[in-house]
């Protein structure tokens, strides 16, 4: 044992604290508790008046106690020690009267009966004045008050108490400085504890094992993890409390690594554990969610009885809890007979996060039936799950149990309150909560500024404006809401501002506020920016993987998409539903049939082919290469279809030239149930304009309003010119022009400048390019529609004047490109392009067709060339537009393909789509071309748009 006190920690304190001073720490401080009367505040808490024999003491003293009232003395001291255990104050006081009645001389083991009494039942200061009225006070007496004061909790008074009994030269013994280590601990102070500790060497209690516990609890709960470790493990005698109190201090520190080794190495030296250091041990696992250590713990509490123990079972659910199991926590909490209201917290708590809002709301309403009173914690937990439940009724039962057990003043409360309401749609609450708050924290701004996230004003801006005024540092939740606003609000401005900030706060490689910042430059179109902040993430998840890729393809960057795409593969992280839809939109962009198809792929072998989201965005993406029976057959092979797909297949349709499939779809739509939106009849219009269905368009154009309280935008009203224009209703169409409720922009006018031209409207045709050219004056195809218009007509002068116009204010027509898929490859043709590899192919195999052409009777329609050449030129330039260059190219690759298809940036002109015609029909081949308006379907000397587009 001597050399068991030598050691490197015994020495350690022995020179640290060679003269230990406790009053030093307390310089100047005068007594806790002035000594008073007892009688006075005593007789008047117990409405009694004091014996007349008395004057002004809680007992009468005689000279010498008689040997009779031994026996009551110790009557008294052990109904006082039944009171103090049983906490009945009221009983207690009686028998303290009954004592200042008798007249009987206390000896010391009364006068601490009475101070331990007071000191356990709370009443610490009539504990306090027992104990200045005792004539001899000794550490006994000392212990017990301190212990008192102790016990409520009250630590730094149990410190201070030490240390006046320390000026009055009462030594401490192992009971003492197990308590004072005790109230140490309770208002972590270490510094007073570390002297303990030198006492504690000196004073040869070192071994015991309430001492040593005690200071391993103190360092531990201090976080001298260190200090904790050596104390434990150099105890002459360790016991199970002491390791306790170490694991505890560890799984506090979040260090689960060391709380499990030490646990191993308690197993291993037989020493036995129990109920609280599994919970401890739980306690760690649950903080570092670590499930397979937990699991094992869960394991030892089976074998060696402990499971039903409601303590352990406690830890359990809140172990599971925290690493996500809820069904597991579900199964140990119904075991519970009755768990506390810290147990039903952590289970509706780990209901919300798992994003069972309903069975969260079913337990809060079970555990109510019960008569438990939930704590601020159960009312911020189930008013957060109820943010997702979308039931406004039950949001303010909600807020009325919350003013029901009063915690309406309580932060953390109101703001989930805040969140609640602005999350089921009712903002005005929410603001309300927050004006009333007394005491507002930056979640609390931060709840209300989420409230902007989909809002199109600068509001939120100004409430971040707010925050700042008002003194708070914005966190990284505050720059994603502000960014959000910045977002919806369309302000770039103020986001590169806030950027600046975030750079400032080093938050700029976050990965959660890099992803806003990414979503706030592509939705402006920011590209080039956002792709900066992707290549500066420390880490990139799966939302903003989505969010480039699908802000790339929005932005008709589709290669880009597809590139980020394969990136994240790279990176090991999976696709969802949005990633996928969103990399189809950029397939469907570039028309990239190859790239569609691998896609199509992933989705199958992913499992992800029955979500309406991807199924749409394939649909899509068929249609727009050019496939639409592959876009079809996905349509028809899903089994539920919602509005979107509904309307991809129908404006697909309409692309097509399918218009009486795109009616049928409309009306199948309708029979289903499925409520059409203003998308969709900007597909049903455009069916029935290429079918000449005009008193069908008027309509559907009017059961907008009339049946399904859709408000018509500029593209439906443009839709109606069309209709009317295809017709060569031009009084009509200007009629309906001039009622419009929305002014004509530039849509309608090309619309009905494209109707003029078909029919060669030239009055008509001339006023609306007119319109046209003051609107946009820098578009060059308003100019070669007019031109043709007045080519068409034989008036060559005006053809000469609209030249020239253009020619004085630098526009020129924009060179036709043209591109086809070959091999997986795409090949790219500008008009007249010599610098394909193969050109020498492609021209002899234009030549072979051309011949062909003559023989049946074609010849070129050199109005469509608008330079001011030759006719032998001109043709030579309609030879060589780029959508043969292409076709030539086809044909000499895909022999064996009965369809060629081909994309084009411009109009096709009117020479290529006669030509076009002819050689569908003499190579028995179905040309599908994508212009710039619609899809054209040459098979068998014929187009799907009826030569109308």
């Amino acid at each position: 044992m001597h050399r068991r006190s030598q050691t490197p920690l015994t020495n350690l304190f022995f020179n640290a604290f060679p003269n230990t001073h406790f009053s030093s720490l307390f310089n100047n401080s005068q007594k806790f508790y002035k000594k008073k009367s007892l009688i006075s505040s005593y007789t008047t808490s117990l409405q009694l008046d004091p014996p007349k024999s008395e004057s002004n003491a809680p007992v009468k003293r005689k000279n010498a106690p008689r040997k009779r009232d031994k026996e009551r003395l110790r009557w008294f001291s052990g109904k006082l020690r039944d009171c103090a255990e049983h906490r009945s104050v009221d009983e207690g006081k009686t028998i303290h009267k009954q004592i200042m009645e008798s007249g009987i001389e206390l000896d010391s083991h009364l006068w601490v009966s009475l101070i331990n009494f007071y000191a356990k039942c709370g009443c610490l200061s009539v504990a306090r004045q027992v104990f200045d009225e005792m004539p001899h006070r000794d550490v006994v007496s000392w212990t017990a008050l301190i212990s008192g004061f102790v016990g409520e909790g009250r630590g730094t008074e149990g410190v201070r108490l030490f240390c006046e009994m320390h000026e009055q030269g009462i030594s401490p013994n192992e009971f003492t400085l197990a308590t004072v280590l005790k109230a140490c601990c309770l208002c972590l102070n270490v510094e007073v504890g570390k002297q303990l500790h030198g006492e504690v060497v000196k004073t040869g209690f070192f071994s015991d094992g309430h001492v040593g516990s005690a200071l391993v609890d103190l360092y531990a709960k201090c976080g001298e993890l260190e200090y904790a470790e050596q104390v434990c493990f150099f105890l002459p005698k360790q016991n199970a409390v002491s390791w306790n109190s170490l694991l505890n201090g560890f799984a506090l520190a979040g260090d689960d690594q060391r709380v499990l080794r030490l646990f191993c190495r308690m197993k291993e030296s037989e020493m036995k554990f129990n109920k609280y250091t599994l919970c401890t041990v739980l306690k760690g696992c649950a903080s570092s969610e670590n499930l397979k250590a937990g699991q094992v713990v869960h394991g030892l509490a089976i074998v060696t009885g402990c499971e039903d123990e409601e303590f352990l079972s406690c830890s359990l659910v809140d172990m599971y809890s925290k690493c996500g199991l809820a069904d597991d926590a579900l199964k140990v909490f119904r075991k519970l007979k009755s768990p506390d209201i810290v147990t039903w917290s952590a289970m509706i708590c780990c209901l919300e996060q798992q994003g069972r809002e309903e069975k969260a709301a079913e337990l809060f309403s079970k555990m109510i039936s019960l008569g438990l009173k939930p704590n601020q914690f159960t009312l911020t937990s189930i008013v957060s799950a109820a943010k997702e439940l979308s039931d406004l009724r039950y949001s303010q039962c909600l807020h009325s149990c919350v003013h029901k057990y009063g915690f309406a003043n309580e932060t953390l409360v109101n703001n989930a309150l805040i969140t609640m309401y602005i999350k089921n749609g009712s903002f005005d609450d929410g603001y309300k909560i927050f004006n009333t708050m007394s005491h507002r924290d930056l979640v609390s701004w931060n709840a209300l500024l989420a409230g902007f996230h989909d809002n199109k004003s600068s509001d939120g801006l100004k409430i971040f404006q707010k925050i700042l005024e008002n003194g708070f540092k914005p966190n990284m939740f505050t720059y994603i809401s502000t960014l959000r606003s910045c977002t919806s609000s369309l302000n770039s401005e103020v986001g590169k501002q806030v950027h600046a900030q975030v750079i400032k706060e080093n938050l700029g490689s976050d990965c959660y506020v890099g992803t806003a910042l990414v979503d706030m430059y592509v939705k402006s179109k920011f590209i080039s920016d956002a792709e900066k902040i992707i290549n500066r993430l420390n880490r990139i998840d799966l939302f903003t993987w989505t969010t480039i890729i699908s802000g790339c393809a929005q932005t008709d960057q589709g290669e880009k998409s597809i590139f980020y795409f394969k990136q994240m593969q790279k990176d090991g992280v999976k696709p969802n539903e949005f990633t996928l839809a969103g990399c189809l939109r950029g397939c469907s962009g570039i028309t990239s049939l190859r790239n569609g198809r691998q896609l199509h792929s992933f989705v199958i072998k992913d499992g992800h082919v029955d979500d309406a989201f991807v199924a749409s965005a394939l649909v899509d993406m068929y249609g727009k290469c050019g496939c639409i029976k592959d876009a079809e057959m996905i349509f028809e092979a899903i089994e539920s279809h919602d509005t979107v797909l509904w309307n991809t297949i129908i404006n697909q349709y309409s692309q097509h030239d399918q218009g009486e499939k795109a009616i049928r779809s409309f009306e199948n739509m309708l029979s289903k149930n499925v409520s059409p939106d203003g998308v969709t009849f900007i597909g049903i219009l455009s069916a029935c304009s290429h079918l000449g269905l005009t008193e069908l368009g008027k309509k559907y154009f009017h059961s907008m309003t009339d049946i399904y309280n859709i408000s018509p935008t500029i593209e439906h009203y443009a839709c109606m010119v069309d209709i009317f224009g295809r017709e060569g209703k031009f009084d009509e169409a200007e009629s309906f022009i001039n009622q419009m409720k929305l002014t004509p922009n530039n849509l309608i006018w090309e619309t009905l400048l494209g109707a003029c031209k078909v029919h060669g409207n030239v009055e008509l045709g001339q006023r609306v390019a007119e319109k046209l050219f003051q609107v946009e004056p820098e578009v060059d195809s308003n100019y070669i529609m007019l031109s043709n218009i007045f080519a068409a007509n034989g008036m060559w002068d005006d053809v000469a004047r609209v030249r020239a116009l253009m020619s004085s204010q630098g526009i020129k027509k924009e060179p036709g490109c043209s591109w086809v898929e070959v091999n997986g490859q795409t090949h790219v043709f500008l008009s007249r392009d010599t610098s394909h590899q193969r050109i020498l192919e492609i021209h002899q195999k234009l030549e072979e067709l051309q011949k062909k052409l003559f023989s049946v009777g074609y010849i070129p329609n050199t109005d469509y060339v608008l330079h001011n050449v030759s006719d032998a030129e001109k043709c030579e330039i309609l030879s060589h537009h780029s959508e043969r260059l292409a076709l030539s190219f086809s044909l000499i690759n895909n022999n064996s393909n009965k369809t060629v298809t081909i994309f084009k940036n411009l109009r096709i002109c009117g020479d290529c789509h006669k030509y076009m015609k002819l050689v569908s029909s003499i190579t028995e081949k179905d040309i599908v071309i994508r212009d710039a308006k619609r899809f054209h379907h040459f098979k068998d000397g014929s187009c799907s748009c009826q030569d109308y587009w």
